[in-house]
């Protein structure tokens, strides 16, 4: 892991900061971290917030002085240099592509003077990393959009954009958990509920799984949101070990 710099945000959180440029390297040093934190957990210890480069530590004063805190990022960085990550997790995402559930389709493929079959093709290629949660719960921020699939945000966002909608935002690509207003372009939509209050975890998705998008047909789109509904749908999820750097 390497040395972050570690600083004081008020008297109730500490951010541990390993760079400033969004990286799969940068990435790996704050899931390493967050597994540590999990794995030996400190009294006074609250939460912790992973970012693209950071990790805030959100603690009791009363219980843990921030020099202590200090010391014990430290610690666990030490440790960090001897023990491997665990696997990851590649969540597969079913999306139908275009028509009602992607109406911005081919606002992309016009923008990249490309074919809506090449955009889909493209963009259900790559393995996504996904770096951090955010905006909404359950929101994934992902790595790994091809460059040629980069298109600007809407000029006017729209009010509502369904829950599940997949989109695209100038460089990233990522999933709507809820119906919320946006303006990133709509390609498809997955019927797979990314945030439920009521279970345990409450998201489907978490910081340092890999995303695989998997085009469905709209009948396979109905009869998976009946799964889903039916709470009998089991997401398909694969494990790989992390290669090292």
């Amino acid at each position: 892991m390497d040395d972050p710099i570690i600083t004081p945000l008020g008297d109730r959180a500490l951010r541990v900061n390993f760079g400033s440029v969004i990286s799969e390297h940068i990435h790996k040093n704050v899931r390493s971290l967050c597994v540590l934190l999990e794995k030996y957990p400190r009294w006074g210890v609250i939460e912790w917030i992973p970012s693209y480069t950071s990790v805030t530590i959100m603690y009791d004063p009363l219980e843990l002085p921030f020099e202590h805190g200090y010391r014990y990022v430290e610690e666990l960085m030490q440790l960090a240099l001897s023990e491997p990550l665990p696997p990851a997790r590649t969540v597969e995402i079913p999306v139908v592509y275009g028509g009602t559930y992607g109406p911005d389709l081919d606002n992309v493929a016009a923008h990249n003077q490309i074919s809506a079959e090449d955009v889909i093709h493209k963009h259900s290629t790559p393995t996504y990393m996904i770096y951090m949660l955010g905006f909404a719960p359950g929101f994934p921020y992902l790595g790994g959009l091809p460059e040629e699939l980069a298109t600007p945000r809407l000029a006017e966002p729209r009010t509502v954009v369904p829950a599940g909608a997949v989109g695209i935002a100038g460089p990233q690509t990522g999933i709507y958990p809820l119906e919320s207003p946006g303006g990133w372009q709509i390609i498809g939509q997955t019927p797979l509920t990314l945030y439920r209050p009521d279970a345990e975890p409450p998201v489907l998705l978490q910081a340092g799984d890999r995303l695989q998008f998997s085009a469905v047909s709209e009948d396979e789109f109905v009869e998976i949101s009946e799964s889903v509904r039916a709470e009998t749908y089991e997401p398909v999820i694969r494990w790989e070990c992390e290669a090292d750097d």
